[in-house]
C-alpha cells in the first residue's frame, strides 16, 4: 500500500489547480489575489511548472500547476516530491483518463532508491480522485519500483541467486510456482547455451521458471535476459562500457516487475516467466572466441564475440518457451548499443512481425506516454550470421544493423509461438527530469501491462 495515496480529503488539504496556457492567461488577467501573484512571479503554465500562493496568514493556499499543450503523466509526476510536506487535492479533478495518469504520475514521481543512504525529504500526499483506481494505480507504480530497484542494485547483492530469491518472493506473495535449475543441472536438463555462458563465474548460471494461472487460460510467456554484470567475458569491455553492467539484468527486472502486475491484477492468462541468469566473468573456463556451442534448440553457434552473450542466454530460454507453443511470447533484453544509437535511451526498440500486436502496442505506449519504436526484422540480413562451421553466428559480419541482426538471431529460436515480440531496452535514465531519476527504468512496460490487461480482462 502507498500510504502517501489517500482516500478523503483532510482538513488543511491543499488544492492543486492545473490550468493550460490558454486556460491561464485567461484567468491571470482576473483581479483574484492569485492571479496576481502568479503575474508577479512570471508563471504561464508550462508542462510540470508550478506556482505556490500563500494565503493572507502565510501558509500554503493553493498550488497552480501547468499542464502545457499535451498533459500526460509526467506532466504531474514531479510534485510528490517537490511539493512542501502535507496533502494535495485536484480543483477541479482532471477528465477521467488524464485523472488516473495524473496519481499514477504523481506515485511514480515519489520512488527514490534508498537501499544504501537515507533519502532526503518526504513524499506529498495525493488524495485520489473519485474516479481513480487505487488498485490500479499501486500495481503500476509499484511495478515500475520493482523494476528500477532491480535494476539500480549492484551486481555485489544482484547476481543470479539474489535474483531468483526475489523471483520466489513474487511468486510466493501470489500462489505461483517457482523451479530453478542451477549450475551442472543445466547441462543435465539440455540447457547448455545458458550454462557455457556463465560457467566461468563463481556465482553459478541458473534457468529461473515461473507458472502461474489456470492451465485452461491462453498461454502468455515472458521471457527476461538476467545478465547480473556483464565483463564481456574474453572480449573484455574497457572501464567504460563495463560501468553500467549492473543494468544488464534489465529484461530480467522487467519480466519479474510485469509478472508481479498482472497477478496482482488476477489477469485471465496463464503466465510463464524464463529468466537465464548469469554473470558474465572471465576465467580459465571462460567461453572463448570461435568457440562453437550447442543449444537447446539443437542449433550450433559460434562464438563470433563473447560480449554478445545476451543473445546466447536466451535462445535456450525462448526455444524451452516456443515449445509449449504460447499464445503471445515477449522477450525483454539490454542487448544491443545499436538500438540506443538508433532510438537513444527513452525508446525501446520493438521487434515483431505481427502487425496488430506492434500497432496495439504502439496505441498503448502513445496514450500513456509510454512510447515503443518498431523496428525492422529485415530478413535479408539474416546472412550476416552465417557461419562457416556452425549454423549460425551469434555476431553479424561488419558493423551495420546490430540490433536487426541481434533480433534475427533470437527469431531463429521461437518457432511455435503464436506472436512473438522483442524489445531491447535500455534500462536506464541517463540523466534525471521530473518522476524519472537517474538510475534504472523500464520504459515500455506500462505499455506492455496495458496491452495485457486489454486482452486478457484486468
Amino acid at each position: 500500500m502507498l500510504s502517501f495515496l489517500l482516500e478523503s480529503r483532510q482538513a488543511d488539504s491543499v488544492p492543486v489547480r492545473s490550468m493550460r496556457p490558454g486556460d491561464f492567461t485567461t484567468w491571470s488577467q482576473g483581479e483574484g489575489r492569485a492571479a496576481a501573484w502568479a503575474r508577479r512571479l512570471g508563471f504561464e503554465a508550462d508542462a510540470g511548472k508550478t506556482c505556490l500562493v500563500p494565503g493572507l496568514d502565510g501558509d500554503l493556499a493553493e498550488v497552480l500547476l501547468g499542464l502545457g499543450t499535451n498533459p500526460d503523466l509526467w506532466t504531474f509526476a514531479g510534485l510528490s516530491r517537490s511539493l512542501p510536506a502535507g496533502s494535495y487535492f485536484f480543483a477541479p479533478e482532471p477528465a477521467a483518463p488524464l485523472a488516473e495518469q495524473a496519481a499514477i504520475g504523481w506515485a511514480i514521481g515519489a520512488y527514490a532508491f534508498g537501499r544504501y543512504k537515507e533519502i532526503a525529504g518526504g513524499v506529498a500526499q495525493l488524495v485520489l480522485p473519485p474516479a481513480v483506481r487505487r488498485g490500479r494505480v499501486e500495481t503500476i507504480a509499484e511495478g515500475i519500483a520493482l523494476a528500477r530497484d532491480l535494476i539500480n542494485t549492484p551486481a555485489s547483492d544482484m547476481g543470479p541467486a539474489e535474483l531468483t530469491e526475489v523471483a520466489g518472493a513474487v511468486a510466493a506473495r501470489h500462489g505461483a510456482q517457482l523451479r530453478s535449475l542451477v549450475g551442472e543441472a543445466l547441462l543435465e536438463a539440455n540447457y547448455p547455451a545458458i550454462h557455457a555462458v556463465g560457467r566461468a563465474s563463481t556465482r553459478a548460471p541458473r534457468l529461473i521458471d515461473l507458472r502461474w494461472g489456470d492451465e485452461a487460460a491462453p498461454r502468455v510467456t515472458l521471457v527476461g535476459k538476467g545478465v547480473c554484470f556483464d565483463t564481456g567475458g574474453l572480449d573484455l569491455k574497457p572501464s567504460s562500457g563495463m560501468l553500467l553492467m549492473k543494468k544488464d539484468m534489465g529484461g530480467a527486472a522487467y519480466v519479474i516487475a510485469l509478472a508481479d502486475m498482472i497477478m496482482r491484477r488476477e489477469l485471465k492468462l496463464r503466465l510463464r516467466v524464463l529468466v537465464p541468469a548469469v554473470e558474465n566473468a572471465v576465467a580459465g573456463n571462460a567461453l572463448r572466441p570461435l568457440d562453437v556451442i550447442r543449444t537447446r534448440k539443437g542449433l550450433t553457434v559460434e562464438i563470433g564475440n563473447t560480449d554478445a552473450e545476451g543473445r546466447v542466454i536466451l535462445c535456450d530460454a525462448l526455444a524451452e518457451a516456443a515449445s509449449e507453443k504460447p499464445e503471445l511470447l515477449i522477450d525483454f533484453a539490454t542487448l544491443t548499443g545499436a538500438a540506443r544509437v538508433a532510438l537513444g535511451p527513452d525508446l525501446p526498440a520493438l521487434f515483431t512481425d505481427d502487425d496488430a500486436l506492434a500497432a496495439d502496442l504502439a496505441r498503448h505506449g502513445l496514450a500513456l506516454a509510454d512510447p515503443v519504436w518498431r523496428m525492422p526484422l529485415f530478413r535479408p540480413y539474416r546472412e550476416l550470421l552465417k557461419s562457416e562451421v556452425a549454423d549460425l553466428n551469434n555476431v553479424s559480419e561488419g558493423s551495420h544493423a546490430g540490433a536487426i541482426t541481434a533480433a534475427l538471431y533470437l527469431s531463429e529460436f521461437v518457432a511455435g509461438a503464436g506472436a512473438w515480440a522483442h524489445f531491447d531496452i535500455m534500462a536506464w535514465n541517463p540523466k534525471a527530469r521530473p518522476g524519472r531519476p537517474k538510475g534504472g527504468e523500464a520504459m515500455g512496460l506500462r505499455a506492455v501491462f496495458a496491452l495485457l490487461a486489454e486482452r486478457y480482462g484486468g
